[in-house]
């Protein structure tokens, strides 16, 4: 038997959990909580729940709420958590039975989810600005860096001839990608839990779509269990943010590859390079690598939340809720502060592309296309023109041009082929290489403009949505308090009592 009984809360349930579960929720959710608590009172009286007197008496009460008082509060155990900080604010001006009214037909548990809801809505929307920013960015130096030639590389090896805008359009499609996804995933993430209750909705006559419209959701979770238990919202959230850090972190690693001496492809701006305390000489990319590190860090802890749901009862559980909404917080914040950085270091970042091009005229990298020029010049199948070309590049001493044509123009003349020294020199010029790939995602300009001009107008589509959605949101939260304030100011009383209140 144990020799101490505590009372609630234990010195140590204090300081390790609902201490910390308090400041997260002034941190995070005090606005959403006074939203939901006016959306709610305006409902149960609209309904008939509450009286008009008792309705105008709690809504005074919330709208007077000192949101700063609550948020600076220090935790002292005389409540449980930031809920009953208010409902025992709200009782200190109503009085208990008034304010105990407005938890009418409500529970902590649908508070939560919608609270829950309402700010990672909001987080996907600060994402999906920065990716516009980011980009928009992007979209500008691929415009104006659209036929800089340089060198492609797969396995970390020179392959082939491309350009600085071909590159870059591979990422802004990627980031398009990221969009889509993070907006598919918005419509599920903005869905109302509330009424729902503790899990099995109430007898009493609520509207549950009158509180979604208030709070500006575009729909419900209808099933009252899943509205509690399920956690694919937030699942789904993570599991787009964990992609699109996973892109980003790959991006950023080449250009600090490219930032190396070695490349000498990047260089930032003065602004955005760190010195050495010892080295006077030194220009480190410091940026790009917070860049890496943040981007790292966002998909570790968005896999975290996943690894935190994994395994756990579908029911109400703690698992999903206090304790998991900071690190849920976390993940979007960095992934948007890894974004909104990305996006300055290249705002300001030149581009060498004359060393670009020098580094694309070596290294053999036109030579499929003088395979492919043989080809079509002769009529050879590409694999006689492939075998023609490697032996002609294992016995080159140099990856000169000159003399690599010659040399497959003595081969093709031996061989009673009908091509000249210029077309095959034609073949190996690096700019030509690039025309020649006109087929649909090819670098030519011929392709490459019409994809530029495809993403500025899909760009102008997404901020488009984006600041319908902002517009959405905040008028429907301008609504709330306009209503709510409008039947504060009432004197109207109905003589009656609450029905089933």
């Amino acid at each position: 038997m144990p020799t101490l009984t505590s009372t609630f809360p234990a010195p140590v349930y204090r300081d390790t959990v609902l201490q910390h579960v308090f400041a997260d929720a002034q941190r995070l959710f005090l606005p959403s909580l006074i939203e939901i608590d006016l959306a709610h009172v305006l409902m149960l009286t609209e309904q008939r729940i509450l009286t008009t007197l008792q309705g105008t008496q709690c809504l005074r009460a919330i709208l007077q709420l000192d949101s700063e008082a609550l948020r600076c509060a220090e935790y002292d155990g005389s409540v449980e958590d930031l809920f009953f900080l208010v409902e025992h604010t709200l009782a200190r001006s109503l009085g208990q039975d008034l304010a105990g009214r407005i938890h009418t037909a409500r529970s902590r548990n649908d508070v939560d989810l919608t609270m829950y809801r309402m700010v990672l809505r909001q987080r996907l929307l600060d994402t999906l600005d920065a990716n516009g920013a980011l980009r928009e960015v992007l979209l500008e130096i691929a415009t104006r860096h659209h036929g800089a030639i340089m060198p492609a590389y797969t396995h970390n090896q020179p392959a082939q001839v491309t350009t600085l805008g071909h590159f870059l359009m591979a990422y802004i499609e990627v980031l398009e990608r990221d969009a889509e996804r993070l907006r598919d995933c918005y419509p599920r993430v903005n869905r109302s839990p509330l009424g729902a209750c503790a899990i099995t909705t109430t007898g009493f006559p609520i509207d549950r779509h009158n509180t979604e419209q208030r709070l500006g959701f575009r729909g419900l979770v209808t099933n009252s269990y899943g509205a509690i238990a399920a956690v694919d919202y937030v699942a789904e959230a993570c599991s787009v943010l964990a992609t699109s850090m996973l892109s980003l972190g790959r991006f950023t690693q080449e250009m600090l590859l490219w930032s190396t001496a070695e490349f000498g492809f990047l260089r930032l701006s003065d602004g955005y390079v760190q010195i050495s305390s010892i080295m006077p000489q030194k220009r480190n990319p410091v940026p790009l690598e917070h860049v890496r590190v943040l981007a790292s860090r966002s998909l570790t802890e968005a896999h975290s939340v996943l690894g935190t749901l994994h395994n756990t009862p579908f029911a109400d559980m703690n698992d999903g809720e206090d304790s998991l909404q900071p690190l849920v917080a976390l993940a979007f914040t960095d992934a948007q502060r890894a974004t909104t950085l990305l996006a300055g270091v290249l705002s300001e970042a030149t581009f060498q592309t004359e060393r670009m091009r020098e580094r694309a005229r070596g290294s053999f990298l036109t030579v499929t296309e003088l395979a492919d020029t043989l080809v079509r010049r002769t009529g050879i199948s590409f694999h006689q023109a492939h075998a023609m070309v490697s032996a002609a590049v294992r016995r080159a001493t140099s990856d000169d041009p000159g003399t690599l044509a010659q040399d497959i123009f003595h081969q093709t003349t031996a061989a009673g082929l009908r091509i000249t020294e210029a077309q095959l020199l034609e073949a190996l010029d690096p700019d030509y290489f690039v025309a020649v790939r006109r087929v649909t995602g090819g670098p030519a300009t011929f392709a490459l403009t019409p994809e530029l001009q495809r993403a500025g107008a899909q760009l102008q589509h997404d901020q488009s949505w984006l600041t319908a959605e902002r517009e959405h949101l905040s008028s429907k939260a301008k609504a709330l308090i306009a209503n709510a304030q409008r039947l504060a100011a009432t004197a109207a009383y109905d003589g009656g009592s609450a029905d089933a209140a």
